[in-house]
């Protein structure tokens, strides 16, 4: 044994934690990185023995192997002397040990399932969703070819917050492993083999008939100790017990199960599950762990209304914290059984009724919808807490509120200005939302609010029960989602728009983390054409379970809820074939819903809660304004319309942009003449014309258009003045979006969707003129990587090209020469995007989303290098972001920029009632009965 004080590497002894065949295992003190471990060692008598080394070897692969939230995972293996330190921490080591090896491991608080079952029954409320998680982590070994080979309540813990941590897996090895091993199987009631047949292996009680006879074992060993689990938590005994283990061992092999000893209450689907687990032939025994997890979804959604025992208990209070709702469920149940059994036996218990109310947001403000792209409420797992971002209606800020339903009055949270898209953490304790170009998140009971990552441009978020959080962190085409822990971090890429996508949004997570539902559009501007996806964590396969809505999310009810024009559908969803079942109906209409972004002013709990914002809002119809230095607007096209992309012509006289219709069918190219106030259609195709780009001589306008393959969009171009045909420039699988033109008119920068490296900017060389005819060129790559480089530019001498792009991280405006000397040179910050050449001062502008911001960056030439100075604010105001890529163009005269204006809270109607709807989850399994 380790005493206090020793170390072990850098890892110190804190105090033991237990002993057994396989191991000793200790809290210890991480010196390095100042955290809690436990360090599992072998005993000082098996240092030389070769086979322990090599199963301890084995267990450290197996738990590195594992990566999922209810196995506890593996830090790394030490190996190095025992060093025991005197009790003053500051003098020298007393003494150095033998040589040891020991697994650093997480260390998991909490009691044993062992604990827990030693107390008595656990109810049902409890058990099933310990039940679920232990499946969940045996599902993962089985994946990776790993079986457990010693599951008892012993090796499985319960956080104080309610995770399961599946432990020990000395034991475990790879699915016919055909190693032999020389085992003392003296360490009783653990006995241990290899896998090869005629050795024993595992813990007497829980072993499979083919474990306790020798034979090799598969994962279905793990299916009858699971079994043996599930019987002891609904018992609390065990299933076989002899005096000793070869009385034990025999019962396993010979006796059945006494199906009598079950409580009463236990759900017909786990009776059913239990005998198919406790097969003895492994042949008719359960196959496959998942089957399981899907019979204990059935009995969680679906309780038993029978009275449990009163000796059943957990004394955990946030065990009980974490299963509270299905413990709702399942007391209303048993509560509304009873009363009917003795006021009319002959009648069943009726799912509630359908209630809705119109609640006030319980403070003096006004729900944030007009100009911000975001879904603005969030409801906790419980639905006992509400979230939602509001601007006070006297002034200020719009910042983030919390209110629990109990409570009358909503509270603001400090240190949330400008936040959008909040989300909570599963167990509530926290809450995600984007600020100023960052994730963050903060404690629902206040304090400050922590950083997370980058995020320029926020459009959803969901905290999955595995910790980790999945977003989608920027809205410029080719943006997908990406992934964080929980605890912050540098985000990994999840998912890439497919061909016919153009960005991912509103994401929501499914399985505990494994799988993401989300929001694919071909364009932005019309997410009435989106489909809705689901996609597995981390392999990537992916499946359109429906088509035409948007903000997707399962429910508990065995449904999926998504949003068409401001109306709320619901469809019949089979979660684990990823089907839709029969039609979506309406469930309710008159939402607030933006067709533009996707964005919904619309919250689900797992509990049958639903909040809403009624009406509907339209952030896409804002008239065009012109903005200088000053941050001063005036008027440039008073008539509110959905229009994005605005590039002025070469001589300033016109302006090109695209406008999406009201019914979302079609988007085309208009021309405006600000002198005569006279708009003019250029294209009429019943598809995407979009991001139009004029020619250096002003003759042409080159765009983006899904004519030719409704499902992608390529290049084309029309003449300015609407005289002949629409011509195709480029074919291609991939999605491409004109940049701009060099000054000789001789190329044209664009950049395409890649499947295999993302967007890359390209270049489309062109010969001729109007006279004598064109010659359009193969398109040849001019910057192709890893990362997503976008919107090339180039400067008005055609020396210089800028972009912006996630090279560095964050997004951000680069300048890179086109032909000739210079290096690469980052221009803006964190956030920067959408670069803008001046035709008349050396300066480069960009935009940056939080805040929306208009910055500058003056430039020089030093020995052929371009040299940007640090950017400034260049004018004090916000813009509003587009539904369709670019927001914001500089005139060529230097001095003002057309966009459209963030609206002034104070001229919007008041936002301050939601509609509650309760008991919506019964109203769903009446229209449509799913689970």
């Amino acid at each position: 044994m380790l005493s206090q004080g020793t170390r072990v590497g850098p890892y110190e002894v804190v105090s033991s934690l237990g002993a057994g065949g396989m191991g000793e295992v200790y809290r210890a003190r991480d010196t390095r990185l100042k955290r809690e471990v436990a360090i599992k060692v072998l005993p000082e008598g098996f240092a030389t023995d070769a086979d322990r080394l090599a199963r301890f070897q084995r267990e450290a692969e197996v738990l590195a192997a594992l990566n999922h939230p209810n196995i506890a995972a593996v830090y790394g293996l030490e190996e190095g002397p025992a060093v025991a330190f005197a009790a003053d921490a500051a003098t020298a080591p007393r003494e150095a040990g033998h040589d040891m090896r020991a697994i650093v491991l997480e260390l998991v608080e909490g009691d044993t399932l062992a604990d827990l079952i030693a107390r008595g029954p656990l109810l049902l409320t409890a058990l099933l969703p310990i039940a679920r998680q232990i499946a969940d982590a045996l599902e993962a070994a089985h994946e990776k070819g790993i079986i457990h080979r010693d599951l008892k309540p012993a090796n499985i813990k319960v956080t104080p917050d309610g995770t399961v941590k599946v432990l020990d897996f000395g034991l475990a090895a790879m699915a016919q492993d055909p190693k032999t091993s020389n085992i003392n199987a003296t360490h009783s009631p653990t006995l241990t083999l290899a896998t090869q047949a005629g050795v024993i292996m595992g813990t007497a009680a829980y072993m499979s008939p083919e474990q306790a006879s020798g034979a090799i074992a598969d994962k279905r060993a793990d299916v009858w100790a699971f079994g043996v689990v599930l019987w002891e938590m609904l018992t609390g005994r065990r299933l076989f017990d002899g005096e000793t283990v070869s009385h034990t061992l025999a019962f396993v092999l010979t006796k059945d199960p006494d199906w009598t000893a079950l409580p009463a209450h236990t759900p017909p689907s786990i009776r059913r599950l239990l005998r198919r687990c406790l097969e003895k032939d492994r042949k008719r025994r359960l196959a496959d762990i998942t089957s399981a997890r899907h019979e204990i979804d059935e009995a969680i959604v679906t309780p038993s209304s029978e009275t449990p025992p009163p000796t059943a208990s957990v004394s955990s209070p946030a065990t009980w914290r974490r299963v509270f709702p299905w413990a709702i469920a399942s007391t209303a149940v048993v509560a509304l059984a009873g009363v009917l059994a003795l006021w009319a036996p002959w009648k069943a218990a009726r799912p509630s009724a359908l209630l809705r109310m119109t609640v006030g947001l319980g403070a003096e403000a006004s729900l944030t919808t007009g100009g911000a792209p975001a879904s603005n409420l969030a409801l906790s797992t419980d639905g006992k807490l509400l979230a939602f971002v509001a601007q006070k209606t006297t002034a200020g800020t719009a910042q983030m509120y919390i209110r629990r339903l109990d409570q009358l009055e909503a509270t603001p949270l400090p240190q949330t200005e400008n936040a959008s898209n909040p989300f909570f953490s599963p167990n509530g304790e926290w809450i995600g939302f984007f600020a100023d170009g960052k994730l963050k998140k903060i404690s629902t009971n206040g304090g400050s609010a922590i950083t997370l990552c980058d995020a320029p441009n926020g459009r959803g978020a969901s905290w999955a029960e595995n910790g980790t959080i999945v977003f989608a962190g920027n809205s410029t085409p080719g943006s997908g989602l990406s992934q964080i822990p929980e605890a912050g971090g540098t985000p990994i890429t999840v998912s890439t728009p497919a061909n016919g996508e153009t960005l991912h949004r509103w994401p929501q997570t499914l399985m505990g983390g494994k799988a993401v539902l989300y929001t694919a559009a071909a364009s932005a501007g019309n997410f009435d054409d989106a489909s809705l996806v689901v996609q597995t964590i981390p392999q990537g396969n992916r499946k359109i379970v429906h088509r035409g809505g948007y903000l997707g999310r399962y429910l508990p009810s065995g449904h999926l809820l998504y949003v068409n024009n401001a109306v709320v559908f619901a469809v019949r969803f089979d979660i684990d074939r990823l089907e839709t079942i029969g039609q979506p109906f309406p469930v309710f209409e008159g939402v607030a819903a933006s067709i533009g972004t996707g964005a919904v002013q619309l919250a689900v709990s797992e509990s049958g809660t639903i909040a809403y914002l009624p009406g509907a809002f339209n952030d896409n119809e804002v008239p065009i304004v012109w903005m200088d230095a000053t941050g001063k607007t005036t008027p440039l096209r008073a008539m509110p319309t959905n229009w994005s992309n605005p590039q002025f012509s070469p001589d300033g006289t016109r302006l090109a942009f695209d406008i999406g219709d009201r019914g979302g069918g079609s988007v085309d190219i208009w021309l405006y003449d600000p002198a005569r106030d006279t708009p003019t259609r250029l294209t009429f195709d019943p598809g995407l014309d979009a991001k139009p780009v004029w020619t250096p001589d002003g003759q042409r306008i080159v765009f983006s258009s899904s004519r030719g393959d409704k499902s992608t969009l390529n290049l084309y171009w029309q003449r300015a003045d609407g005289t002949g045909e629409v011509q195709r420039l480029t074919e291609s699988r991939n999605n491409q979006f004109a940049g701009s033109w060099h000054p000789s008119g001789k190329f044209l920068a664009f950049y395409e969707q890649n499947p295999q490296t993302g967007l890359d900017i390209m270049l489309l060389p062109v010969e001729g003129n109007e006279a004598t005819g064109w010659k359009i060129g193969k398109p040849t790559a001019f910057l192709k990587s890893p990362f997503a480089e976008q919107e090339p530019m180039f400067s008005p001498d055609g020396r210089w090209l800028a972009y912006h792009s996630n090279a560095s991280g964050p997004v951000a405006v680069y300048v890179r020469p086109f032909q000739g000397p210079g290096g690469l040179q980052q221009v803006s910050g964190n956030g920067g995007a959408f670069a803008m050449w001046s035709r008349t001062a050396p300066e480069l502008f960009f935009i940056t989303f939080g805040p929306p911001r208009i910055m500058v960056a003056s430039y020089s030439m030093i020995a052929e290098s371009f040299r940007p100075d640090k950017p400034r604010e260049w004018a004090p105001a916000g813009y509003l972001g587009r539904p369709r890529i670019r927001p914001v163009n500089l005139h060529p005269d230097g001095k003002r920029v057309a966009l459209g204006v963030l609206p002034d809270p104070q001229s919007l109607a008041k936002q301050d009632e939601l509609v509650f709807v309760f008991n919506f989850f019964d109203e769903l399994r009446r229209l449509a009965p799913g689970k």
